[in-house]
């Protein structure tokens, strides 16, 4: 079960530039700017750039979604025949992503929030 796609996060190999055309897009200021990760909220969406995403096979955005039970949730779609770019791990605060490609190349990642 899945609370639907609230997290989108963009490989940004510039991450300077990538900042100036979010900022620009959403007319924000990003609630997280850190060296590995800035993040933006706009209308209930979470918007992040990796300036790492490239190294970890992003080849463009990867929705994410919301899940209760990632573990399980992973589980079953390698199950299903996904393949595994990134296990399940935690990025922060008790918050777990995981990613994997589907037959097509297609990148879907997974997200639980501490609260699940």
């Amino acid at each position: 079960m899945t609370a639907g796609i609230n997290t989108i996060i963009y490989p940004a190999k510039d991450l300077a530039r990538a900042k100036a055309l979010f900022g620009a897009l959403l007319g924000a200021e990003p609630y997280a700017d850190e060296p590995y990760y800035v993040g933006y909220k706009d209308a209930g969406q979470d918007v992040g750039l990796d300036p790492n995403g490239h190294a970890k096979g992003m080849t463009g955005p990867v929705p994410y979604w919301h899940v209760a039970d990632i573990r399980a949730s992973y589980a079953a779609l390698l199950e299903a025949g996904a393949e595994s770019l990134q296990d399940v791990h935690d990025v922060g605060g008790g918050r777990l992503i995981a990613s994997v490609k589907d037959a097509d190349g297609n990148l879907v990642g997974l997200l639980q929030d501490p609260t699940g």
